[in-house]
């Protein structure tokens, strides 16, 4: 399935912070640009080792 997440970018200190509002995942860098790969990387990765049921229940909390 695939589906379009939302990616929050906000300046923080002297970095930037990803947020994906809809599973409740973080990340950071020096960038713009670093901080979305990293948020995009973190995504994959609460992907591949989440049980599928914690995946469906955060997406059903968005909506």
């Amino acid at each position: 399935m695939n589906r379009q997440l939302t990616a929050i970018v906000e300046r923080e200190g002297e970095g930037y912070v990803a947020l994906c509002t809809e599973l409740d995942i973080a990340s950071q860098g020096d960038s713009v640009t670093e901080a979305r790969n990293n948020l995009a990387e973190a995504l994959a990765l609460f992907h591949e080792s989440a049980p599928p049921e914690e995946i469906d229940q955060r997406l059903q909390c968005e909506a």
